[in-house]
Order: structure tokens, then C-alpha cells, then sequence
């Protein structure tokens, strides 16, 4: 059975305001659907190179250990360790250069600074996308709500221009108004929950990160790797 109200109705109906809404919210749908999931694929893989941290420790040499991890240009375990093992070259070979300003920092400060930075730059690298989620959670349904007030406004200028205010010529463009509202919470909601999740999964990770890299120091200090107790 056709019916004359609905979303298709709304659209032809309309004006540009109206459209130009409804094509807001289609792209920040679009958009947040996207990030949620390249970013949880993202973060899935991520996941996948923590059992790599074993091996890197049973290596006999650093070397070995930088060979054993995978896909070195996306992991993250590898780019911290190689920018630790460049710092502490770095240090080592102006050791006799008092100019330089790493010299004001003993090594173990030096090494402590440079893990630091290296875990730092990952975690904002993880953040991409999280400002849009948020901003997107946190607008839509007023971009909804703002649809709906506006729709209702060229309804009700449509039932005065007519003269007559019959429930069933009411209902039908004031439903379809209403619309936009549902369409906003639509594109909001899962846009918070996603951004929580990926907030919540990037906090655990670089959790992991600091601990391999405390990890590290205490490797390039001590020439041991840090025993947790059991």
C-alpha cells in the first residue's frame, strides 16, 4: 500500500534547508561508520603483535629482536624499540661533544625522555578520528532536532495557508518533521558508543606501550629486562 508520508515524501517535499540537513546527516553517518571501522580493524590488528613481545625478549641479540616483529612500518612495539636503540646510539656517539644539549641529561634520562616521546607520538596517532566521533555524537542530534523544528514550521505555514487543521492533515507533516530527530539520535548514537569503545581499547594499548617501554629503559640502563613478580 503507497502512502504519501514517509522519508522519500519528505525529501520531495522539502525545501533546502530540509534537504541540505538530511544530506548532513547522511555524510556524518557515512563518515563515522567509516572510522569505527577502520579503526577497530585497526585496533584488532594492534592486538595481534603483542605475543611478538616474547619473542623480541628470547632473542639473543637487540638486533634479533627488532627482526622478529612484523609489519614494521605499522607496529607500534617496533617503532618504539628501533627510536630507543637510535637514541641511545645518538648519546653514545656525542658522548665527547659537550656542546650538545643531551649532555645536560645523564643517559638514563636521555633513554627515559626519547621512550617517552616515542610512545606519546603513537598514542596521538591513535587518537585520528576520535575528534570527529565525538563532535559528531555530540551535534547530530541537535542537527536532527533542528531539522524537525523546521519542518514543523513549514507545516504548520502550510495547514494556515489552507484554512483547515484536521488531525490526519496535521499528523502527516509533523511525523515527517519528527523524522529528523530520529534520523540525528541514529547517527549520534553510534558514534558515542563507538568513540567510547576505541577511547577504552587506545587507554589498554598504551598501557601495553608504556609497560614495554619501562621495559626498554630498564633494558638500555640496567642490561636486564625489568622481572614482573608472579
Amino acid at each position: 500500500m503507497n502512502t504519501p508520508f514517509g522519508i522519500a515524501n519528505l525529501w520531495l517535499e522539502g525545501d533546502g534547508i530540509t534537504r541540505f540537513v538530511a544530506i548532513a546527516l547522511l555524510i556524518c553517518s557515512i563518515v563515522t561508520w567509516v572510522i569505527l571501522l577502520t579503526r577497530f580493524w585497526e585496533l584488532r590488528n594492534l592486538r595481534k603483535l603483542k605475543p611478538e613481545l616474547e619473542q623480541f625478549w628470547r632473542a639473543t641479540s637487540y638486533e634479533q629482536g627488532l627482526a622478529s616483529f612484523s609489519n614494521h612500518a605499522a607496529n607500534p612495539y617496533y617503532q618504539i624499540a628501533k627510536s630507543a636503540a637510535t637514541a641511545s646510539t645518538h648519546h653514545q656517539s656525542q658522548s665527547s661533544n659537550r656542546r650538545e644539549l643531551l649532555q645536560t641529561l645523564n643517559y638514563s634520562e636521555w633513554m627515559a625522555r626519547s621512550i617517552k616521546n616515542g610512545i606519546d607520538s603513537i598514542a596521538a596517532s591513535l587518537q585520528k578520528g576520535l575528534t570527529f566521533l565525538g563532535s559528531t555524537g555530540a551535534v547530530a542530534p541537535f542537527i536532527g532536532l533542528f531539522g524537525t523544528v523546521w519542518g514543523i514550521y513549514l507545516a504548520l505555514i502550510a495547514i494556515s495557508s489552507s484554512g483547515s487543521a484536521q488531525l490526519d492533515q496535521v499528523a502527516g507533516p509533523i511525523g515527517e518533521a519528527l523524522i529528523m530527530t530520529a534520523l540525528g539520535l541514529a547517527v549520534a548514537i553510534p558514534a558515542v558508543l563507538g568513540f567510547n569503545a576505541l577511547n577504552r581499547g587506545n587507554k589498554l594499548l598504551v598501557a601495553e606501550l608504556n609497560r614495554f617501554g619501562n621495559d626498554l629503559l630498564a633494558y638500555f640502563v640496567t642490561g636486564a629486562r625489568v622481572k614482573s613478580g608472579e
